[in-house]
């Protein structure tokens, strides 16, 4: 079995020293994972996104601490977004 740089997560990377840049991303909800009515937005095309604030920030995101107030209910997408991976890289390095 080969392993591809494309899935390597660096281990010096944290979500506590980020800003939670990927938090700007255009995410759909595509599973029903318990996120609350206030933080969903229906796209033009009937879509449920999570809403993002005037800021460009998820809704959920605690702007004070940076932390998502929804933590146990994020979005499937949230939950795949690994921490150090390449494209959490890639978002940071866009975001800063």
């Amino acid at each position: 079995m080969s392993i591809s740089l494309h899935n390597v997560i660096d281990p010096s990377i944290s979500c506590f020293s980020c800003k939670a840049v990927c938090c700007k991303l255009e995410v759909m909800l595509i599973t029903d994972t318990g996120v609350p009515k206030e933080h969903i937005k229906i796209d033009a095309w009937g879509a449920e996104t999570m809403l993002r604030l005037d800021d460009g920030w998820c809704s959920a995101v605690d702007r004070s601490t940076m932390m998502c107030t929804i933590y146990e209910n994020r979005p499937w997408v949230c939950r795949e977004f690994a921490t150090g991976s390449q494209e959490c890289l890639d978002e940071r390095r866009e975001g800063l």
